[in-house]
């Protein structure tokens, strides 16, 4: 399991777009965002550095 912390998110949507921005990268991954703490746990394929990349592509900093 890989666990960021992204920074930046406000709202449902942003968990959304950082959601849809993981399936997209891997469509088998199961993803949990945690609006409050900024947390994303992800469990899939993608590496923690391709899991980055996907957020940070949507517009979001990742603080690890």
């Amino acid at each position: 399991m890989i666990t960021l912390e992204v920074e930046g998110m406000t709202c449902q949507g942003c968990v959304q777009s950082v959601e849809r921005a993981l399936k997209k990268a891997d469509p088998t991954a199961e993803v949990a965002v945690d609006l409050a703490s900024g947390r994303v746990e992800l469990k899939g394929a993608l590496t923690p550095d391709a899991a980055k990349a996907a957020i940070e592509a949507t517009g979001f900093d990742v603080k690890n």
